[in-house]
Formats: structure tokens, C-alpha cells, sequence
């Protein structure tokens, strides 16, 4: 009897771990359910959500008044960009950085270089890093987690500013016109698609050695096999934006691409700015490289120094000062009211509608993958208050949304969600400067900071 007691006791026991495994236990679920009261304030709630977006429901009556759209200091800026149905932010975000300068050279108006021109470029350019990068990998297993991340971003629309320093340097720009967006530059999606598949195809051949080729002659194979796959890319890219022009005629004389860029401009893009990062989640003070996060597979990978926010402020300040815009990425997505095209952290107020609490931190968000730079915009104008800023703005890429084109931000928000900004090196102090000297820490591609603004 006691044997068969101590059998059913173990049994029991055993059933009773089988159930505590990790799983939802009845009696867990029972005291989930709690969670859930079910009384009027909750059916009223539920009733609410059945017809009506989460976002209009948390948006905080106490909070309706508008910012203030008057800045002490602002850089002269003339015109709004659309990057409409595309992940050009980053694109247009650097043109129009290098637009204001221009405009203020040469008093052109209302004046744009050609997106489409430059995204010709880039994503041919993406596409040779990837085939390239396939070749450099190709001795690694096919589940390498490099290898396997390749393959999962074999090219994307998005970017960085430093991929608009050195697509510009190399190929030069074109105004507007002389080579003017197409429908599907304003909506990539399908072309993206089409030149994903084909890559991918490509660099599983690339990742084969046929029988008749033998090793001392394989480089030279793969080099002519990468090139004919380039081919067949530039031919979809000629038939979805156009054929990039290698000429056209500016104030009277017909010039190149390239010389457009030197003459308008007249300084190095490549070397003339600093890319700052606010990232908590690392150490302050040092210099920081991602892993293929760059456009061309002979170009520079984002490179940047980190530094705590107010430092960046600081430089932001005395550019706009002197009347000289920047490349600015944040999380534009929190806390954003697209209608007033204001970013404040009152915006909306989650955590009464749902009842719960948000709690964690910048540096957590970006532990944990809950918050990146995922938008470039234009940062122009700031409002100081007894020398401190309070609010700031920034011309956007989506047309004449927001307020007349811009986002008007709060400077806790900017706190919280701001994290790229490249400055011009005059405005960046000599301690900033003396931090660029260190050897990168290099960080890999799958890094939350591997995130292309879109």
C-alpha cells in the first residue's frame, strides 16, 4: 500500500511539474483574468477601442494648446521636400541640408537637387556591397549569423547621412529637374522587392564554385559574375527612375554631375562634418563604428562619437546661430501628433486608458529594441530661454503636413528621443574634436544602432 501511495505522490509530482514548465497554468490563468475587471469604466473603454484608433483615444485633453511656433534663432530655409511612399528620409534630409547652403549662396529660391539621381546611385551601390559582402563571406556556413543577416538585408531604401557624403562626393549631384522623380522613386516598395529577389538568387550563385573553374582563377570569375548580376540591376533601375545623366546644361555651360557638386559647394562633404550620437546604453566619450552601415562597399560605415545630450545641444545651438542647418535623426514616431506636428511627451497619455505604467528609460528603449532612429529630419531653428532651450524645429520630408511642413519638438522630447545629429566642424570644440582621434569600436550590423532612418 505504501508502495503504491509513493508511486501515486511521485506521479502527482511528476504532472505537477509538467505543468509548471513555464507555461499558463489554470491556476495562473486564473489569476491573469484578474487583470481584466470588467466593470463599466472598462466596458466603456472597450466600447471606445471597437470604433476608434488607440492614438485618438490617449490624446491628452490637458495638453490641446499648441506649441510655441515663435524660435529666437532660425536658419533661412525655402521650400518643403516629399518623400511621399519612400524610405528617403535620409536622402532628402542631407540634400536639403547641402540645399540650404546652396540657396544661400547663390540665392536660388525655392531650389532641390534631384533625390532620384542620387537613389539611382545608392541603390546600385547597395547592391555591390551586398554582392561583395557575399564574396568576402562566402567561405562561412550559410546559417552564420553574418552571413544570415546579409541575406535578410540584402538592400534596403533607408540610410544614414554619411551614405549622402559619399554617394555625393563620387557621383556629384543634378538639380530637380534634370533628372526628376518618378512614380516609382516615390513609392519603391515594388521595385524594393523585385531587386531583394534578385540579389538573393545572385549571391547563392556567388556562394557556389562550378567544377570547371579552377582557385587560382575564382577571384576573377566571381569579379566578372558580380558584374554581369550589376548589369541586370542597373537595367531595372534605368526602367524604374531613368538614366542618371553623366551631363547637362547649368547657367550657360554644360557641366558633369561632379563638377555641379565641387563648384556649388565648394568644400569636401566627406570630411568637413562630424556625426554625434546620443546612446546612453554605451560609454560617453568614445568613437563608435557600425558594421556595413554604409552605402558603398568602398565607402564609410557610420562613425560616430557618443556624447551626453546636452554637448549635442550645444553644438546644435551655435550652428543654427550662424545660420547653418543639420542632419538631425530621431524616434519621430513617439509621442508625435501628426495634425499639430508637434513631438511632446504629453502628447498622449497611454498609461490612463490602458491602466498600466511605461516605465522604462533611454537607455533601456534601446536595450531592448524599443526605440531607435528611425527618421532624418532637418534641424533649423531653436527657442532659448534665459539661454536654455525649450523647443526646436525641424523641416520634414512628407510634404505640407504637421505645421506647415515641420515638427515642432519640446526639449524633454528631445531629450528622450533624439539620437543622431551631424554637425559641421567648426562648430564641434577641440575635446570633441580630440575623441575622433580614438581607435572605432566596432559594433556589428545586427546592433540596435544599425537602424537606417527612413
Amino acid at each position: 500500500m505504501k508502495k503504491i501511495l509513493t508511486i501515486a505522490l511521485a506521479l502527482a509530482s511528476i504532472c505537477a511539474a509538467a505543468q509548471n514548465n513555464g507555461g499558463i497554468t489554470p491556476e495562473m490563468l486564473t489569476e491573469i483574468q484578474k487583470g481584466y475587471e470588467g466593470g463599466t469604466a472598462d466596458k466603456a473603454i472597450r466600447n471606445a477601442l471597437n470604433t476608434t484608433a488607440i492614438g485618438v483615444l490617449a490624446t491628452n485633453a490637458e495638453n490641446t494648446a499648441m506649441i510655441g511656433t515663435d524660435f529666437t534663432d532660425k536658419v533661412a530655409t525655402k521650400g518643403i521636400t516629399d518623400q511621399k511612399q519612400s524610405g528617403r528620409c535620409w536622402l532628402f534630409t542631407g540634400l536639403n541640408v547641402l540645399r540650404a547652403a546652396a540657396i544661400q549662396k547663390y540665392d536660388l529660391g525655392e531650389f532641390q537637387f534631384s533625390q532620384n539621381y542620387c537613389f539611382f546611385y545608392d541603390q546600385l551601390e547597395k547592391a555591390n556591397l551586398f554582392l561583395q559582402a557575399v564574396i568576402d563571406t562566402r567561405d562561412k556556413p550559410i546559417d552564420d549569423r553574418e552571413v544570415d543577416w546579409l541575406f535578410a538585408h540584402p538592400i534596403s531604401d533607408g540610410g544614414t547621412f554619411t551614405g549622402v557624403a559619399n554617394l555625393v562626393t563620387k557621383y556629384g549631384l543634378v538639380p530637380a529637374d534634370v533628372m526628376p522623380e518618378t512614380f516609382i522613386s516615390n513609392s519603391t516598395s515594388q521595385m524594393a522587392a523585385q531587386v531583394r529577389e534578385l540579389l538573393r538568387q545572385d549571391g547563392l550563385k556567388l556562394r557556389e564554385t562550378p567544377s570547371d573553374v579552377k582557385k587560382r582563377k575564382l577571384p576573377e570569375y566571381l569579379q566578372s559574375q558580380k558584374t554581369a548580376m550589376l548589369a541586370e540591376i542597373y537595367r531595372v533601375l534605368c526602367l524604374c527612375l531613368g538614366v542618371p545623366p553623366t551631363e547637362f546644361e547649368w547657367k550657360g555651360k554644360t557641366v558633369t554631375p561632379v563638377q555641379f557638386y565641387k563648384d556649388l559647394l565648394g568644400y569636401d562633404l566627406e570630411h568637413n562634418y562630424v556625426m554625434l550620437m546620443n546612446d546612453p546604453s554605451r560609454e560617453y566619450g568614445k568613437v563608435y563604428e557600425i558594421e556595413y552601415d554604409r552605402h558603398l562597399y568602398d565607402g564609410q560605415n557610420w562613425l560616430y562619437v557618443n556624447l551626453p545630450v546636452e554637448r549635442i545641444k550645444e553644438m546644435a545651438i551655435a550652428s543654427i546661430k550662424d545660420n547653418v542647418a543639420m542632419y538631425f535623426s530621431c524616434d519621430v514616431g513617439k509621442q508625435l501628433n501628426r495634425q499639430k506636428g508637434t513631438c511632446d511627451l504629453r502628447n498622449f497619455d497611454y498609461e490612463s486608458l490602458f491602466g498600466v505604467k511605461y516605465t522604462m528609460d533611454k537607455k533601456q528603449r534601446i536595450q531592448t529594441h524599443a526605440s531607435g532612429s528611425s527618421h532624418a529630419m532637418t534641424l533649423m531653428a531653436v527657442n532659448l530661454v534665459n539661454g536654455k532651450p525649450d523647443r526646436w524645429m525641424v523641416e520634414n520630408s512628407w510634404g505640407n503636413t504637421g505645421y506647415k511642413g515641420h515638427i515642432i519638438m519640446t526639449d524633454e522630447w528631445f531629450d528622450e528621443y533624439m539620437f543622431r545629429l551631424v554637425v559641421e566642424k567648426k562648430y564641434v570644440p577641440a575635446d570633441v574634436m580630440q575623441m575622433l582621434q580614438q581607435e572605432p569600436i566596432k559594433l556589428p550590423a545586427w546592433d540596435p544602432m544599425f537602424l537606417e532612418e527612413e
